[in-house]
């Protein structure tokens, strides 16, 4: 049996950690007959080890063989100013079950503990070796979140909410106003995320924002579309009125398109919108954590690209 190291991602690695990402994901999804995941193969999924190479405090992790140095598995991390996430990993399905995702995981949890920062997750509630391997390492679940996907009309919905008026696209005047929303709802901190989300470098980011009564704002959506993605998040809300009129924005930005968003199971008014626009439920997600469990002060709406804890 081959031995590997743990090293940060170069920039050669870009291209094997894109082909690991794409046979990884594609081959789970079409053993658990849920369909054909980044059909456009790992050109598409070389946006991963971009954006995780452009966000303030993101790198990648990979395990190399230590004989034909081939990378065999793959994961990335999001240093941000109050806690790490952790964000998609992957092992090459022919090295499966050899410690490699154990070993990546506890990479990333010593550095966690390191910085004294509480490490953070959203995972597959359906996958269950991979809800062990973190379970197996400390992680807590506490947030149920439901995958719903949407089909938006050619039109958009023809939905009139009551917090509809207040919503308008985001911009870089709003970042403080953002962040403070997010401390205030799930006590965290990202500025460097949303500045990159509100500038969109990349031309595949727009964001929704509910202003509050008194000035300020209620609730904000994020979505991404590019061919590895198209989904809503990050995004956070006060109430589920706001968020329910910001979800309803940024399914209106993509008509005559399927993306999905994560609505937490808890929200019934979010979840009930969603079953009134037609979504189906495609999967169950777990939010999980090392550290304190936090406390949500509203709602949280997470995404996988990038990661958000």
């Amino acid at each position: 049996m081959s031995t590997f190291t743990i090293r940060h991602m170069r920039d050669r690695d870009k291209w094997p950690v894109a082909k690991i990402i794409c046979l990884s994901t594609s081959t789970w999804y079409q053993t658990h007959n849920m369909g054909l995941r980044f059909v456009g193969g790992p050109k598409t999924t070389e946006f991963f080890y971009d954006i995780y190479h452009t966000l303030p405090g993101s790198y990648g992790i990979v395990a190399d063989d230590d004989v034909s140095h081939d990378v065999l598995g793959s994961c990335f991390v999001h240093e941000r100013p109050t806690h790490m996430s952790l964000g998609i990993m992957n092992v090459h399905p022919s090295y499966a079950n050899r410690g490699i995702a154990s070993a990546l995981l506890r990479t990333i949890i010593a550095q966690a503990k390191k910085i004294e920062k509480p490490l953070r997750l959203v995972s597959s509630a359906l996958n269950l070796d991979s809800f062990s391997l973190y379970n197996k390492q400390g992680f807590v679940p506490y947030c149920v979140y439901q995958d719903m996907e949407f089909t938006v009309p050619q039109g958009g919905y023809e939905v009139n909410l009551q917090a509809t008026p207040r919503t308008r696209q985001g911009t870089l005047a709003d970042l403080d106003e953002i962040v403070a929303l997010e401390r205030e709802v799930s006590g965290i901190e990202r500025p460097g995320d949303y500045e990159h989300f509100l500038t969109n470098p990349d031309g595949c980011w727009h964001v929704s924002v509910c202003d509050s009564m008194d000035g300020g704002i209620d609730a904000v959506m994020v979505s991404v579309c590019n061919p590895a993605t198209t989904m809503l998040g990050p995004g956070c809300a006060r109430d589920a009125e706001s968020g329910s009129a910001v979800l309803l924005a940024e399914l209106n930005h993509f008509p005559n398109h399927a993306i999905v968003g994560l609505i937490p199971s808890a929200c019934r008014e979010m979840v009930d919108l969603g079953y009134h626009l037609g979504a189906k439920n495609k999967e169950l997600h777990f939010a999980q954590i090392i550290g304190d469990t936090p406390k949500i002060n509203g709602w949280a709406f997470p995404t996988f690209m990038p990661e958000s804890g």
